[in-house]
């Protein structure tokens, strides 16, 4: 099985000289994100920028605020090099205190300098938990809307490898599907994190190349319940052993933790309890090696799942 590939290192050292150099320009606003997020540069480094003040309220999050959700994911992805997270920093921005995230996808899809119009093309629900995700409905995209080298979207009784069935469903035309995820090392690791992280929110349009072809994950602003909260469409390993290479990750997370290096930055963006629970999670999976079952009781899919 081929390794996942490594992050440039200089992503965070380019975003934090950036910050540290340069404003924030923004250049407009996602309009079809759930919070407020918006598209900006800091000098030569595009980035979205999430203002605390622009998040919407969500009834099972009722503590702390997503920016905070997004630097300690990050911080947490950094500990266990998982090079999913990218590089996140929290910032005093034009709009006040927000999570500040490198861009990851081509940035000359958009106008510099003031297109008020710009679209969300690092996903359709950038923040926040969805206010129907508990009604146990699944929706399917239209075919072409599917990224074929993480999903697809197949007939029944057509699941076979590379692919791992999630779901069943319906296309818009009536037709059976089955939505399944590829199975391959970079998933691997994204669905490994997303247990330590107890990611509520990981839709397929979270899952993101960059022009240079590394797979990054974005939108980790419900992540971190005290509770288990994981709904993901990477139940494809449930159960299974999770791979030595992403395992020695979750364990470098427990030995972060375990020496305070990370538990004392965690503590300025969590609540104890919250990051108590992170320790016991990461032990578990720790000792158990396994990736997680869907939990009782909690919607297993994100909404929409992609």
């Amino acid at each position: 099985m081929t390794s996942r590939a490594a992050p440039p290192e200089d992503s965070l050292a380019e975003l934090t000289s950036a910050l540290d150099s340069h404003p924030l320009e923004i250049v407009g606003q996602l309009l079809d994100a759930s919070n407020d997020a918006f598209f900006a540069w800091a000098g030569p480094v595009p980035v979205i920028y999430k203002p605390v003040r622009g998040e919407r309220p969500l009834w099972d999050f009722p503590t702390g605020c997503l920016a905070h959700r997004e630097r300690a994911s990050y911080l947490i992805d950094a500990a266990g090099g998982f090079g999913v997270v990218p590089p996140t920093a929290l910032v005093d921005g034009p709009f006040g205190e927000g999570a500040v995230q490198r861009w990851i996808t081509d940035p000359d899809l958009l106008v510099r300098g003031g297109d008020e119009d710009a679209t969300d093309d690092e996903g359709d629900d950038v923040e926040g938990d969805d206010e129907d995700a508990g009604d146990g409905e699944v929706e399917v995209v239209a075919e072409d809307e599917v990224d074929d080298t993480l999903f697809a979207l197949l007939p029944p009784g057509r699941v076979a490898p590379p692919w791992l069935p999630v779901f069943s469903g319906e296309l818009p035309d009536g037709r059976p599907v089955v939505l399944a995820h590829a199975d391959s090392p970079e998933l691997r690791t994204v669905a490994a994190l997303d247990a330590v992280l107890n990611n509520s929110d990981r839709k397929g349009s979270h899952l993101l190349r960059s022009p240079e072809g590394h797979l990054w994950g974005i939108d980790h602003g419900v992540t971190l319940h005290e509770h288990p909260k994981l709904r993901t469409v990477l139940w494809g390993w449930a159960g299974d052993p999770i791979p030595e290479e992403d395992l020695a990750r979750v364990r470098r997370v427990e030995t972060a933790l375990d020496s305070g290096s990370v538990r004392a930055e965690l503590s300025d963006l969590l609540t104890g309890v919250e990051i108590d629970a992170l320790a016991a999670r990461v032990a578990a999976l720790v000792a158990d090696g396994r990736y997680p079952l869907p939990h009782p009781g909690w919607p297993p899919v994100p909404w929409p799942a992609l």
